[in-house]
């Protein structure tokens, strides 16, 4: 089976970046308290939606990662030493 083994790797290791990224997330969830002011409701909002985003883009780490895996095993390397394809042009 070809497949490409760089790509492979890389898809990997962006997978599972991602998907401990997405763990580590996801155990500590910004939470609110009751009796809070004003600014530290504030300031929970933005690490709620600070959270989200990290939530967001660790998804698309493993997206992408995903995406490589299956790429490399259609992926074909050129060899150096094979001829390289000329088109032929139609004689007219």
């Amino acid at each position: 089976m070809l497949v490409d083994k760089k790509m492979f790797v890389c898809g990997i290791v962006m997978l599972t970046i991602g998907i401990i990224i997405m763990i580590n997330l996801n155990a500590t969830m910004p939470v609110g308290q009751s009796g809070m002011t004003d600014e530290e409701i504030i300031d929970l909002m933005t690490k709620q939606q600070e959270h989200k985003d990290m939530n967001t883009l660790s998804g698309i780490l493993i997206g992408i990662g995903f995406m490589l895996i299956l790429i490399s095993f259609g992926a074909r390397r050129r060899r150096k030493d094979s001829p390289k394809k000329e088109e032929k042009k139609p004689i007219s």
